[in-house]
């Protein structure tokens, strides 16, 4: 599987449990009405996004890239 890709659902899976996180503890714990939770959700996810993406996408591509050098064998001319 293309590391990109890989990368994207990991970033954006972060970034929708911490959407989740923060919609969980506005209901649970504040008196907030749907249009300030569903706005503060919508701003949660993307400054996530917009941390995360550009530090899991070289993460991944550095830790698979590892990867694939110690599973190819050396080719010795």
């Amino acid at each position: 599987m293309r590391p990109g890709i890989v990368a994207a659902i990991i970033y954006a899976g972060i970034a929708l449990l911490g959407t989740g996180a923060f919609l969980a503890a506005t209901v649970l714990g504040g008196d907030y009405d749907w249009v300030a939770r569903l706005g503060g959700a919508g701003w949660v996810f993307l400054l996530s996004m917009i941390i995360l993406m550009p530090t899991v996408t070289p993460w991944l591509k550095r830790r698979l890239g590892h990867a694939e050098a110690r599973e190819k064998p050396a080719h010795h001319m």
